[in-house]
């Protein structure tokens, strides 16, 4: 989960949410765990890019996923909608 993490800080800082959004649908592929982390970055990505249907869609879709949101998940879905 770090490391899937680190990508999407990557891609945030990239303004790349599209490929954060990407890499983040071909982690069920490669069976990569989505957890906490791994969502709030690429919640937090596409927050930066100002995408706040698709931070929300993220946010939502942790609880069919069965993952528990945090404040950073949180945090990142609010000022997505700001």
């Amino acid at each position: 989960g770090h490391l899937a993490g680190a990508a999407f800080n990557t891609c945030s800082k990239a303004s790349a949410w599209r490929e954060a959004v990407q890499l983040f649908n071909e982690m069920v592929n490669d069976t990569v765990e989505r957890d906490v982390v791994v969502y709030s970055a690429a919640v937090s990505a596409c927050e930066k890019a100002r995408e706040w249907s698709q931070a929300l869609l993220l946010f939502y879709e942790m609880t069919d996923s069965r993952v528990e949101r945090n404040t950073i998940t949180y945090s990142a879905a609010v000022s997505a909608c700001e």
